[in-house]
């Protein structure tokens, strides 16, 4: 069987689906016919704990996630539904993730990489029909809002909604050294946030660098300036204020994924490998997205009893089957290892939920393939 050189990362996969709502058959009529809609709420910690700053908020309407909020310094939040420019993708926000293809003659050629916006509009309008609030952090299972019976005329407090620790997840998607900010620094925080929901980045990258002025160990605020120089195309910038936040707490997870991320687009698989591995030490639940990105680092590190540990993780953890390429990879990882009648089933499940891939003749050649070599 030919030997695949290299996977490359290329495009997005979908968002995974964080969570469902139920259908009750109730119908609602549309929010927005008059005045703004507004709703508010508060976070709490199961264990009474203080809410760290900055806690995502997210709206799940049909399946699909929107960041529509972040919390203050007292847990408290509040938004204008079916406002447009609030939609903010990363890592912590629906697991995307990028996907692999082989460039080797036995295993196709390689593909430009493909992209998608971090900020996108609204598909459902103003309408709440079968949609859902939580909040987001990892190590943290959140309560949910149902909003399918809201009218106007409700109050715009939907109340409270509390976030419980997972066990063994020694990582935070939040720092602690947020509570230890002055009161400047959380301000300019706060209006960095508020820049990033307008998708008014240059204004985001400008109050965050303030409040990391203000406080130099201010993790979150390094975390979140790296992610808006990413989008502003300022790359090494963007690298050197992930390692700030890494330096500032070395159990805030993002920045290590981020950091994983950047290495991988470089095609630098000693690095991706080193901040996803730690990232995924951290916590191992949170992140599917970081399970297969480092499952491709270690294939091409020919590391493959590693690769293999993290594909099949990538593939448990992605109980939707958002990213089928999974499957694939972890397909092209037990080739490696000569279990060829595993390689061909992890294959047949690639073909299966993804029937219009566009590698699809390829991947049914190596399938050929790999039925010949099935003792």
């Amino acid at each position: 069987m030919t030997k695949p050189s290299q996977i490359v990362l290329f495009g997005l996969v979908p968002a995974f689906a964080l969570a469902q709502s139920q259908n009750t058959g109730t119908i609602v009529q549309p929010i927005g016919s008059g005045a703004p809609v507004y709703i508010s709420g508060k976070v709490a910690m199961e264990d009474s704990s203080p809410v760290p700053q900055g806690v995502t908020i997210q709206r799940i309407c049909g399946g699909i996630s929107k960041t529509v909020a972040y919390t203050d310094t007292g847990g408290r939040f509040s938004f204008q539904w079916g406002e447009k420019n609030m939609l903010v993708t990363d890592v912590t926000d629906a697991g995307a993730a990028p996907t692999p293809k082989s460039t080797s003659p036995g295993f196709g050629a390689s593909q430009n990489a493909g992209g998608s916006s971090a900020f996108a509009s609204d598909p459902f309008g103003n309408k709440m029909t079968d949609c859902i609030l939580r909040a987001s952090i990892a190590g943290y299972r959140s309560d949910v809002i149902n909003l399918f019976n809201r009218k106007e005329s409700d109050s715009p407090d939907i109340g409270l909604i509390v976030l419980h620790r997972i066990a063994g997840v020694e990582g935070s998607s939040v720092s602690v050294t947020s509570m230890m900010a002055p009161g400047d620094a959380k301000k300019a925080f706060e209006r960095g946030q508020q820049s990033v929901q307008k998708n008014k980045l240059p204004d985001a990258a400008k109050d965050f660098e303030k409040a990391v002025g203000v406080y130099p160990k201010y993790a979150e605020a390094w975390m979140n300036l790296g992610k808006v120089r990413v989008q502003l195309g300022s790359v090494p910038a963007a690298r050197e204020a992930f390692q700030k936040a890494i330096d500032a707490d070395p159990k805030l997870v993002p920045p290590f994924i981020e950091m994983g991320l950047l290495a991988a687009k470089d095609a630098n698989w000693p690095q991706a490998g080193q901040f996803l591995d730690q990232a995924l030490k951290l916590d191992a639940v949170d992140y599917p997205s970081a399970w297969y990105t480092d499952a491709v680092a270690h294939y091409n590190l020919k590391e493959y009893d590693a690769a293999e540990k993290s594909a099949r993780e990538a593939v448990r953890l992605d109980a939707k089957h958002a990213n089928p390429r999974s499957d694939y990879l972890l397909g092209l990882v037990l080739a490696e290892k000569k279990d060829y009648a595993g390689a061909a089933a992890e294959l047949t499940t690639y073909i299966k939920l993804a029937p219009n891939a566009p590698d699809l003749k390829q991947v049914q050649d190596q399938l050929n393939q790999l039925e010949k070599l099935k003792p």
